[in-house]
């Protein structure tokens, strides 16, 4: 088998590639790195160098590191764009039994949910060639409610105007993500007050 035109056409295709997306030996993608066919871009993540990336690059490379991770909070936010936060970490939700992730770059902030707090309101957005979790617009302003402490009530405030100002936003998904985590009567207020 010619791994090299196998690898190259992986990475055309996928944007991002590990190890065991080309069933390859680590070997031959080391090659073709000193060759500089490809560079890597992180721990087992390899990627070729004339590769566009988007803006949201950081959260693909999470996504092919750590599958199971949801991204969520202020990056969420980001991706949707509301708010004027600009985190410098990635903000995933992973569950509260799973070993934490051994990424070393992009640098992450991990926050750990379970049950229907952790599977709800999760979309999946096509970046660079991956699918990627992302949490609902919707789910991430309760989450930010949630996490007031965390992240700052005045950001949990910015997101449900711009929102509701921008229509951006379904209500009736706001209380359903709102009960899932338990924030009901914490957010209520506002939501009335932004409704008037």
């Amino acid at each position: 088998m010619n791994y090299e035109k196998h690898i190259i056409s992986k990475a055309k295709k996928l944007g991002v590639i590990r190890p065991r997306d080309v069933n390859a030996p680590r070997t031959v993608l080391l090659e073709l790195v000193g060759k500089g066919m490809l560079e890597r871009t992180g721990w087992g993540l390899y990627q070729l160098p004339s590769l566009e990336v988007s803006e949201h690059h950081s959260l693909v490379e999470v996504s092919v590191s750590i599958p199971h991770a949801v991204v969520s909070l202020l990056s969420a936010l980001q991706f949707h764009g509301i708010g004027t936060q600009s985190p410098h970490q990635v903000w995933i939700t992973i569950d509260v039994r799973a070993r934490k992730p051994r990424l070393t770059y992009p640098p992450l902030h991990i926050m750990r949910a379970s049950g229907a707090a952790l599977s709800a309101g999760i979309e999946y957005h096509q970046i660079e060639g991956r699918r990627v979790a992302i949490y609902s617009l919707e789910k991430t302003i309760a989450d930010c409610f949630k996490y007031r402490n965390k992240i700052g009530l005045d950001v949990a405030l910015e997101a449900l105007k711009e929102a509701w100002v921008g229509r951006r936003m379904n209500v009736d998904a706001l209380w359903r993500y709102s009960e899932i985590c338990r924030i009901t009567n914490v957010i209520r207020p506002y939501v009335e007050a932004i409704q008037v």
